[in-house]
């Protein structure tokens, strides 16, 4: 970038570590991004008409659920500020309101470190530059928000509830605008563009679909990750390419440890008895058969959680209303139909291969992604909104981040550490 002559709005926030109006706190690296754009010289003085626009529409972040204030909606009206504080006022609530349609107002790295689905990066300077030179500014900076069916069906609940029309049971209407609010913010940890073909998995609801060109085919009962923090079901993205079948279980050395081992000194054959061996390098493997932990068919999805969806021999486990009593992993009630529809076989090919009693992997004749979400709120299979108990606790933590008045504690706090 061309070198430029020292100016105003450069002394201010060249080099300021951070930058204080009014007792609001802005965005100095985001600004200085911004501003190296155009020369660090003012924006909105020759562009009211688009200033204009920009701050009525932060002005209704509310629509979104986001409060305005969260964007110096305070502040943007103000007639005593000035000239250069208005300016970089103005830039920076258009600068994080487009960062918060775009990835969300808690971003991952400050969420837990089991909570890692965001969507594509984004430059919001290039995308402010570009609502600056539109006929419409405040639709461009919008079409940074989801359009997904879930986020438009919320945002709609949303206005019913400020209107007072119930939406949902047995609630009051403030526990109902926070989880819709929040479900709002987990829509925008999302990518933009989903894929058409996918599977996944709301460890909220505790099913997963598959989806083909943008419809569900497919749906079944899973088992998730227990309530305890070190069991949950991580939230994360990764690929199916394979499925194993009759798989073998190399048991996590924390449940070694901590559940199977301890059992063998009242008992010395428990481990024959549930067909385990210990390999050469100390691995506790639990050997292939219809009795495995893994039953007898996996879903190959490599993520750095080494969650898995998996079968389970433990088939009655799907009748109960409570099914999160897994380590984490996603058991399936229903996995070789959906192997069978991610295989593009019948259903005959994946029992036959299985009867044979062989560990053999077989590849997708195309890589499907998957998702594993935890959405208290979201749209069924036939466009209706759904809500979910908060099981995990975790709507809590997104709230504070959302609400003006707890933000400025929770981002003083450390982010998160439960493990997946």
């Amino acid at each position: 970038m061309a070198a430029h002559a020292t100016t105003e709005l450069d002394r201010l926030i060249g080099n300021a570590p951070e930058f204080v109006i009014a007792g609001e706190r802005l965005n100095v690296q985001l600004l200085r991004h911004f501003y190296a754009r155009h020369g660090f010289e003012p924006i909105w003085t020759a562009r009211p008409a688009q200033a204009s626009a920009l701050t009525n529409a932060v002005l209704h972040a509310g629509d979104h659920g986001l409060a305005p204030e969260l964007f110096h909606a305070n502040l943007l009206l103000s007639p005593t500020l000035p000239p250069l504080y208005r300016e970089l006022v103005l830039s920076d609530a258009f600068l994080s309101y487009a960062d918060a349609l775009a990835r969300g107002v808690m971003p991952v790295e400050r969420r837990r470190d089991d909570e890692v689905l965001t969507p594509e990066p984004i430059d919001v300077a290039v995308s402010l530059d570009a609502a600056i030179a539109s006929p419409d500014p405040a639709a461009t900076i919008e079409a940074l928000a989801p359009a997904t069916p879930t986020y438009r069906l919320l945002r709609q609940a949303l206005q019913n509830v400020q209107l007072g029309i119930p939406v949902g049971r047995k609630t009051t209407a403030t526990n109902r605008l926070r989880q819709i609010t929040v479900n709002l913010e987990r829509e925008r940890w999302l990518p933009r563009r989903l894929p058409a073909d996918r599977v996944w998995v709301n460890v909220a609801d505790e099913r997963v679909v598959l989806y083909r060109d943008d419809e569900p085919v497919f749906s079944t009962r899973v088992i998730v990750g227990q309530d305890e923090l070190h069991n949950q079901s991580p939230e994360f993205q990764a690929t199916i390419d394979g499925v194993l079948l009759n798989p073998p279980w190399n048991i996590p050395e924390d449940i070694a440890t901590n559940e199977i081992l301890p059992k063998t000194v009242n008992d010395p054959n428990y481990l024959a008895q549930h067909n385990m061996v210990i390999l050469p390098n100390g691995i506790l493997q639990q050997v292939a058969g219809p009795n495995s932990g893994l039953g007898q068919l996996m879903f190959m999805m490599r993520n750095r959680f080494d969650v898995y969806l998996h079968d389970t021999p433990s088939k009655n486990l799907f009748g109960r209303d409570d099914r999160r009593i897994s380590h984490g992993c996603i058991r399936v009630e229903k996995p070789r139909e959906l192997a069978a529809l991610l295989m593009q076989q019948p259903i005959d090919v994946i029992n036959q291969a299985i009867a044979t009693g062989d560990t053999a992997q077989i590849s997708l004749p195309a890589a499907v992604p998957v998702f594993v979400v935890y959405e208290t709120a979201f749209a069924d299979s036939d466009g209706k909104l759904q809500f979910r108990p908060d099981v995990y606790g975790r709507d809590t933590e997104i709230w504070q981040y959302l609400d003006p008045e707890r933000r400025a504690v929770a981002e003083r706090e450390p982010p998160g550490q439960r493990g997946g």
